[in-house]
């Protein structure tokens, strides 16, 4: 029979609770290939302040009665501050009323989803999420100024296994660490038979869960996450890429994914303020705040990959 009674926010409490806030992070996280590679750090509402060692203290050699020689460590402060992520979902509230868990599962996909798409796009573009304007984050990977063109070297100089190679050449020749690489799955094809000059393949699988949306592996003896977002639409530099050294890169959440619901407020869509009670929509807001930081801020431990193709 037709349901005639006034819909109110109470009637979903039963199948949105705030505990599957934390599984929406948690998913969201595995969705990111940053947050895959880079440590995380818990923070507070003002930020964390991260020690970073300016200067090294130094050892001479010195004889019996010599004067020592003096020396100092230096070390400064970086701040990885949060940053708000949001978005309100719209949805018929009949739609909700009639069929609540389906509708849970897509909202779960779709929320982890955008949360992470969001956050690769700020911490290695430095863009926000319409891909244009500037992101919420100062520091992002990109902003390195070492980079190498897949594809560049023939075959006969090595090919693809050459280009990765150069990129660690980039690295060492800076006194700088490779410990892992994120690449865009549209690099996929140049990789998988790839093979070094004894013949191996550059491009080793490593099984994951079935619900991994990133497929990993290891290249070059360091482990390697693929996924669709690695790349930035319309990006006219074409980074399809990042290696570098992960550990002088954290990201930061406080808390995880939080959400609300109502289906009495307005809602601006399309540019119009809509209200939610004479439409018969529920609106739920979920707010996200992350933080992403390089030990650098001009990420010198790390080099872009890009693919003019």
């Amino acid at each position: 029979m037709p349901i005639t009674a006034p819909i109110k926010t109470t009637d979903f409490a039963g199948f949105i609770k705030p505990e599957i806030a934390e599984p929406i992070f948690e998913e969201a996280a595995k969705q990111s290939v940053v947050q895959r590679l880079a440590p995380r750090t818990d923070l507070g509402p003002a930020g964390v302040a991260i020690p970073v060692v300016t200067g090294r203290p130094r050892v001479g050699w010195v004889g019996e009665a010599a004067k020592k020689p003096a020396t100092e460590s230096k070390m400064g402060l970086r701040t990885i501050k949060p940053e708000k992520a949001a978005a309100i979902v719209v949805v018929s509230a009949n739609v909700v009323r009639a069929n609540p868990a389906k509708y849970v599962d897509r909202l779960y996909d779709q929320l982890a989803t955008a949360f992470a798409q969001a956050f690769d796009m700020a911490s290695i573009h430095g863009k926000a999420t319409d891909g244009a304007t500037a992101g919420p984050f100062t520091d992002y990977l990109a902003k390195t100024t070492k980079a190498v063109e897949i594809g560049t070297a023939t075959a006969e100089k090595g090919g693809v296994y050459a280009d990765f190679a150069a990129a660690l050449r980039l690295l060492t020749a800076d006194r700088k660490r490779l410990t892992g690489w994120m690449l865009d799955s549209t690099v996929e094809p140049d990789i998988i038979e790839a093979v070094d000059k004894n013949g191996r393949p550059i491009f080793v699988d490593v099984p994951t869960g079935a619900d991994d949306t990133l497929i990993a592996g290891r290249l070059l003896r360091r482990p390697c996450y693929m996924g669709e977002e690695v790349a930035l639409p319309g990006d006219t530099a074409k980074v399809v890429g990042i290696g570098g050294n992960f550990s002088k890169a954290v990201w930061g959440a406080v808390g995880g994914i939080s959400y609300d619901v109502s289906t009495e407020t307005a809602v601006t869509i399309n540019g119009e303020l809509v209200s939610l009670w004479e439409n018969n929509l529920l609106a739920i807001r979920a707010e996200a705040e992350y933080g992403f930081l390089t030990e650098h801020e001009d990420a010198s431990d790390f080099v872009k990959l890009t693919n003019a193709a």
